[in-house]
This record gives structure tokens, C-alpha cells and sequence, in this order.
């Protein structure tokens, strides 16, 4: 009988492009979205960068996550203004032409025409669109994102970001749902490691964490197991439930 394999869930990158994050201008917060959705999705998010308004950056980071990982999800730099750069820079990076497009063109046409606004030459930017990429619809601004291959590219305004990644996601395949769940212990790590380390051992394909916690003078230990097979995270519970009674 042949033993029946289940295939690995895709994994995703997120790049996040912006000076104003360096700088602690602007705090990231689409990162910790796309975490929790993709999550949901059983799309393993691996990798995580923040780079700067840089050209030469940005097309070095795109090509070794592109390389690296089914997904790459970008968030910033592609608004009207001079230093919204990562429209050419993926282009560039994934070896594609670029230019406004007419379909892009139409979409912004029709939003600024609704709103008595010129589109004028900045605006028109956001119309960029490299060749062969398909668009991502921007229910929040207008203005489009777009997926080439494997990179998919999006605001970095949180509430326009969010919005895009809801019509993106379900045009993406996923794998099995990642289940979590947590077991608080009032031990400390120093207690709790080894016992976890066999844990760990007995459960390969299970994610095993541990993070420290002290509130109202109790220390202890919250640790969290995760992993696509819910039955096998019971029994990895209960065998720690048995080592560290309440």
C-alpha cells in the first residue's frame, strides 16, 4: 500500500517599502494582517523585510523572496509622488516593461471624473502598470495594485492595503488552515524547556513556542502549539497538561 502524503502549504514573504517605516514615522501594522489571513488560508507566511525608498533595494529584495518563496506580498510606494518607486522597481526586477496601461487609466479616469478632480500628470503615475501583470482591484481609492508571477503588489495605507488583500486572497491557492492553541503554565522558561524540547521531538510537524509572562505577581509560561492536524495538537496538550498540572 502506498502511504498517502499530504502536500507542504505554499509560503509568502512580506516586503514592506517605505522610508516613513525606518524612520518610526509610521508604524507597519499590514504585516500583522497579512500574518493573521494568510494564516487562515494555510499560506505560511516565512520572511518578513522592511527596505527603503531605494530602486536598487527594492529590486534586490524582490528577486531573492520572489526566488525564495510562492509569495511575495509588497505594501508602499505606489502613490503619485516622486518617491513611490516600487511599480518600476518590480517591474524591473521581474525583467518586465512597464508603462500606464490603459486599463489602469480608465479606472482612475472614471474615479476622479466622478469627484469633479483633474487626473493630472501625478495622479496618472498611479496608472502604471508592468506588462503581463494582472490588476488588483482598489475598492478604498481607485487606484489599482497588480500581481506579477508571483509578487503581488499593494498600498501601504492600512485600511486600502486590507482591502485589496480581501479580493486578492481568494485568487490565491492555500493549503490547510494553521490551528493554534495555547496552554498557560506558572512555571518559568527555565522549567518548562527541557519538557519541551522532548515535546518538540515527539511532534515534528508541530510548532512549539514559548513566551514568558508575568502579571500580578504570577510568572509562568503561555505556550503555544501549532500545526494543521487539530488531534494531533490535543494529545501534544495533554501530555504537557500531565506535566505541568494546574
Amino acid at each position: 500500500m502506498t502511504e498517502r502524503t499530504t502536500a507542504p502549504n505554499p509560503t509568502a514573504a512580506m516586503l514592506v517599502i517605505g522610508d516613513e517605516i525606518l524612520s518610526g514615522r509610521t508604524r507597519d501594522s499590514n504585516m500583522h494582517h497579512l500574518a493573521k489571513e494568510l494564516t487562515l488560508r494555510g499560506i505560511e507566511l516565512r520572511e518578513s523585510r522592511v527596505v527603503s525608498d531605494d530602486h536598487a533595494t527594492i529590486i534586490g529584495a524582490v528577486r531573492a523572496l520572489s526566488a525564495a518563496h510562492d509569495h511575495v506580498f509588497t505594501s508602499g510606494g505606489i502613490g503619485p509622488t516622486h518617491d513611490d518607486i516600487t511599480a518600476e522597481a518590480v517591474a524591473e526586477a521581474m525583467g518586465a516593461p512597464i508603462g500606464i496601461r490603459d486599463d489602469a487609466r480608465e479606472i482612475l479616469a472614471a474615479h476622479y471624473a466622478a469627484r469633479g478632480v483633474e487626473l493630472n500628470a501625478a495622479r496618472l503615475r498611479m496608472a502604471r502598470i508592468p506588462d503581463g501583470a494582472e490588476l488588483i482591484d482598489n475598492p478604498v481609492s481607485a487606484a489599482p495594485g497588480f500581481s506579477l508571477r508571483n509578487v503581488h503588489v499593494m498600498a501601504g495605507v492600512p485600511r486600502i492595503f486590507e482591502a485589496m488583500l480581501a479580493g486578492l486572497l481568494p485568487k490565491i491557492p492555500g493549503g490547510r488552515p494553521v490551528l493554534s492553541q495555547t496552554l498557560r503554565i506558572e512555571r518559568g522558561e527555565g522549567d518548562v524547556a527541557e519538557p519541551l524540547a522532548e515535546l518538540a521531538k515527539a511532534h515534528p510537524a508541530l510548532a512549539i513556542g514559548s513566551y514568558p509572562f508575568s502579571e500580578n505577581g504570577v510568572t509562568g509560561t503561555n505556550i503555544v502549539i501549532r500545526g494543521a492536524d487539530g488531534a494531533e495538537i490535543e494529545a501534544a496538550l495533554v501530555t504537557l497538561s500531565e506535566q505541568f498540572p494546574a
